[in-house]
């Protein structure tokens, strides 16, 4: 029993989030673009304002849950787009519940530290 319960554990650890990051670099500061890997590629508005998931900011590797966390800790300016993403972003405690805005029923978050 031990044995299987630890293999569940790890299978757990090691299974993707559903989010994509991708990590800009820019003149020695790094923006980390998280988003629910559905989402990329769609636009929401709200009011006068879009929010524009694109494919060029957006789009690149999914992690795991805990890749991401360590990621976010250690980023000082991300930008964040659906309910995993921001979700993750809590946890991390890089944003609030509060500091999240909403797209057409899309959260949406930024963080800069």
């Amino acid at each position: 029993m031990y044995g299987m319960r630890s293999k569940a554990d790890n299978q757990s650890k090691n299974m993707k989030s559903g989010v994509l990051i991708k990590i800009h670099e820019s003149t020695g500061n790094q923006i980390v673009a998280a988003a629910d890997k559905e989402l990329i590629g769609k636009k929401f508005k709200e009011g006068e304002i879009c929010l524009d998931v694109s494919e060029r900011f957006y789009k690149g590797e999914e992690k795991t849950d805990d890749e991401i966390l360590k990621i976010f800790k250690d980023s000082s300016n991300t930008n964040l787009v659906g309910e995993k993403a921001v979700a993750l972003g809590i946890k991390a405690g890089i944003i609030t519940e509060d500091s999240v805005m909403k797209f057409e029923g899309i959260p949406h978050a930024i963080s800069i530290r």
